[in-house]
């Protein structure tokens, strides 16, 4: 079963995001912070990163650079998620790794088709 790590620390967008993700037939877990994200990633490596931008502890352009600097997740797809859509925040996510950038508000569908676009 793929797994999607889902980091944000919004509990509404949590919810729906973490729902959305069991539905589509993923395994999921929670990070609500960055620092909490790059533990998970520690514990058990997702196939894949729903990462918001604006989080507690660590940004998630931090996170990403973080997680693009280590060998061991050069397989994991990131999507960024975050209410910033200006087109220097959304290039600033792609150039430091992300393979994909959603702006809130979001589609559902439109998460649930990109995520199953990353993971076959």
């Amino acid at each position: 079963m793929r797994s999607v790590l889902v980091v944000d620390d919004e509990p509404n967008i949590v919810l729906s995001l973490e729902f959305l993700m069991k539905q589509a037939g993923f395994a999921v877990r929670v990070a609500r912070d960055g620092d909490a994200a790059l533990r998970a990633m520690e514990e058990e490596t997702p196939d894949l990163v729903l990462l918001d931008v604006m989080l507690p502890k660590r940004d998630g352009y931090d996170v990403c650079q973080a997680i693009r600097a280590d060998a061991r997740w050069k397989h994991v797809r990131i999507l960024m998620l975050t209410a910033r859509g200006r087109e220097i925040e959304r290039e600033k996510g792609l150039a430091l790794g992300a393979d994909d950038y959603i702006t809130k508000p979001f589609s559902t569908r439109e998460v649930v088709e990109r995520v199953k676009q990353y993971l076959p």
